[in-house]
C-alpha cells in the first residue's frame, strides 16, 4: 500500500485575526471528528510590529504613506505564505492528507464604504489578512471557503445536518481531551474545519455553504 493511501483525511479551519490566525486540524469520521492539532500562526512579523496593523499610523490614524504600506504588505505576504506552508507540511508529516480548508472572518464589509478613517483602517486590515491567507492556502492546492462568524452555525446546521444547539455542544466537546483552555477562536476554527471536511466528503471541496472567495468571484466574472 502506498504512503498516499495511508494518509488520514483531514481539514483545517482558521479564525482570521489581525496579524495572526487560530487554526484547528480536524480528522474524521465526519459524524464524530476529533481535533488532532491546534495552534496559532503568524500572518505578520512579530519583529516588525507595524505589520500587525499595516494600515494604522501613529495615534490610530489611517496610514497614508503608500511606501510604508507596500513594505508592510510584502512582509505580511511572505510571513503568511511561510506559516501556511510550514503548517501543512507539519500536518502531512504526521500522516494527514488535508483535503480542504475554511476561513472564519468577522466581516466582509467594503472598506471604501466606511467614512471614518480609523474604522476604515480596521476594515482594510480585515480584508487584507483574509485574502492573503486565502491566497496562501489556495497556492498549496487546497479548496478554501470563507464564512462570516455570525453566520457560521446557521451554515453548519445545513452542511452537517445537525441542530445549532447540537453543534454547539459537539464543538465544545471537541476540546474535552485537550490540554489547556478551549477558546472561542479555536471552537470557531474547529467548526469551520468540520464544514470543510463535510464538503470534501460529499462534494470534493465545493464552496457551496460559504461566502464567495476571491477565486470564486474572479471565475464568475469571466465571460
Amino acid at each position: 500500500m502506498s504512503h498516499q493511501r495511508q494518509l488520514v483525511q483531514a481539514a483545517v479551519g482558521f479564525r482570521v485575526k489581525s496579524g495572526w490566525a487560530a487554526t484547528v486540524l480536524l480528522v474524521g469520521p465526519l459524524q464524530s471528528p476529533h481535533v488532532l492539532d491546534r495552534r496559532l500562526i503568524d500572518l505578520s512579523d512579530p519583529a516588525v510590529p507595524e505589520t500587525r496593523q499595516p494600515y494604522h499610523a501613529a495615534m490610530g490614524r489611517l496610514e497614508e504613506d503608500d511606501a510604508r504600506v507596500t513594505a508592510r504588505l510584502e512582509v505580511i505576504q511572505r510571513v503568511t505564505n511561510g506559516s501556511v506552508t510550514e503548517l501543512l507540511k507539519d500536518y502531512r508529516d504526521t500522516g494527514c492528507e488535508v483535503c480542504g480548508a475554511a476561513l472564519v472572518v468577522g466581516s466582509q464589509i467594503d472598506p471604501a464604504s466606511i467614512k471614518n478613517a480609523h474604522i476604515r483602517a480596521h476594515a482594510l486590515e480585515g480584508r487584507l489578512f483574509r485574502t492573503v491567507l486565502e491566497d496562501a492556502v489556495r497556492s498549496c492546492g487546497l479548496p478554501c471557503s470563507i464564512v462570516l462568524e455570525r453566520d457560521a452555525y446557521s451554515k453548519a446546521t445545513s452542511a452537517l445536518a445537525r441542530s445549532e444547539a447540537n453543534l454547539k455542544r459537539a464543538v465544545s466537546g471537541l476540546g474535552r481531551w485537550l490540554d489547556g483552555p478551549w477558546r472561542a477562536d479555536e471552537k470557531m476554527s474547529a467548526l469551520a474545519a468540520w464544514m470543510a471536511l463535510s464538503l470534501a466528503d460529499a462534494e470534493g471541496g465545493s464552496t457551496g455553504w460559504g461566502l464567495k472567495s476571491r477565486a470564486d468571484t474572479s471565475q464568475a466574472a469571466k465571460p
